[in-house]
């Protein structure tokens, strides 16, 4: 079973803008991340999720990007998160349960990176969840496949 680690947990209190790293998050089901502006009840993109093999992708166009520099409230390592399909729920940490529901998105107008290179990830491989079940996510946390479809 392919397994993953969090590598950062980032939120910020604004629409449109990068987030930053914080130690932890409490993620509220059927809500998001306690304190970023993106959280809200009923929607189908509470949660945004990236791969840290898609920030390396954007690195080697010669940006200088990390975690959060793409509004994603969790950086994975070690998975294709957009390889797997809606449907399928992600244990993160012990607590928290994720189902993902959309792969990608086009970029807000004016995406700074899009501006600087002419391109970027999140249109193709930026993840998107709901929080079937709250808890909280820390730096370093396990990411598990808890069911695919």
């Amino acid at each position: 079973m392919e397994k993953g680690v969090v590598v950062a947990v980032c939120h910020s209190d604004q629409k449109g803008t990068r987030k930053a790293a914080v130690p932890s998050g409490v993620f509220i089901e059927d809500y998001g991340m306690s304190g970023d502006a993106h959280a809200e009840t009923g929607i189908l993109r509470q949660v945004s999720l990236l791969a840290e093999g898609s920030i390396e992708k954007m690195k080697k166009l010669g940006i200088e990007v990390g975690p959060g520099d793409f509004a994603e409230n969790l950086t994975i390592s070690g998975m294709e998160l957009h390889r797997l399909p809606p449907g399928t729920r992600l244990r993160a940490g012990s607590e928290v349960l994720l189902e993902i529901t959309q792969i990608g998105k086009a970029c807000h107008k004016g995406c700074a990176i899009f501006e600087q290179v002419g391109t970027c990830i999140m249109p193709k491989e930026g993840v998107f969840a709901r929080v079937v079940q709250g808890g909280t996510v820390n730096a370093g946390d396990t990411v598990e496949i808890a069911r695919q479809v």
